[in-house]
């Protein structure tokens, strides 16, 4: 089993991998991906301007405070959408066991699952008024997948008191 530890730049000899260090680094692989495409169509496919413009609209604003308003806020949106796709790229490199990869993903996915309570209701309004239940789909895929996987990341913390649910070898 010591064979299967990662040489990397930040490894210490006083871990070893644990039966889930694998299956948490392949997970945490396997939703950063789905992260990444869903966070991409969100915010280059499902949010436009004519989205961004409609609810503006739905949250008070005129017509013409919306189309003078809707290209800023756009151009913060996506600003802050590919935070979140090179955050979420980050967790592509889970398999090399890094500690500063953990770290990231976890940060990444906990504020990226607030988006399930902090998003406005009228950008779910517009979306779904537009593309139906699908144009749904990418928000609730990786803001509801991130606040799941940044439980399964804390739980493994919590129990292994360590990234990536490794152990610590007994000091001899």
């Amino acid at each position: 089993m010591s064979s299967f530890v990662p040489q990397t730049a930040d490894h210490r000899d006083d871990r070893v991998p644990t039966r889930w260090t694998r299956p948490v680094q392949n997970l945490t692989l396997v939703c950063s991906l789905l992260f990444v495409a869903g966070t991409a169509l969100q915010n280059f496919v499902v949010i436009d301007l004519r989205a961004m413009e409609e609810m503006m609209r739905l949250a008070g604003a005129t017509q013409a405070q919306a189309q003078a308003d809707a290209p800023g806020f756009l151009t913060g949106f996506r600003i802050v959408g590919c935070v979140y796709l090179v955050g979420n790229a980050v967790g592509l490199l889970a398999r090399t066991g890094r500690t500063w990869v953990f770290w990231t993903a976890l940060a990444v996915n906990v504020t990226q699952a607030a988006g399930l309570v902090m998003i406005p209701p009228e950008v779910f309004e517009a979306t779904r008024d537009r593309f139906g239940v699908p144009g749904l789909l990418p928000s609730y895929v990786t803001d509801g997948g991130a606040a799941l996987l940044a439980v399964v990341l804390l739980a493994v913390l919590l129990r292994y008191r360590r990234p990536w649910a490794y152990r610590r070898i007994p000091a001899p």
